[in-house]
């Protein structure tokens, strides 16, 4: 697949990203180059071939959460780094 130098326009403008000119030609250029190895990868018979979720084989692991008691000293350190508290809570900004 070709791109066209609209086609690259339209891509910066949805990314957010002032290009020029020359930038325009060489990032069409490239973009293309990737597309049309991407069309040679679908050509690739993958019919016996396994699927994987990851490619180390890695597997999630969970662990148990576990309750760390502090004392009164180690909580008052900890909250003497927190920007906003209100009635020994941090405070944070509403979310909505």
């Amino acid at each position: 697949m070709e791109l066209t130098n609209e086609n690259i326009k339209d891509i910066a403008v949805l990314a957010r990203v002032g290009i020029t000119d020359v930038e325009n030609e060489s990032y069409r250029h490239d973009l293309s180059s990737v597309l049309q190895y991407f069309e040679k990868l679908q050509e690739v018979n993958t019919d016996d071939v396994e699927e994987i979720g990851h490619i180390t084989g890695a597997t999630d692991v969970y662990r148990v959460d576990e309750v760390a008691e502090l004392s009164a000293d180690e909580k008052a350190r900890m909250m003497d780094n927190v920007p906003r508290k209100q009635d020994g809570y941090i405070k944070v900004q509403s979310v909505l």
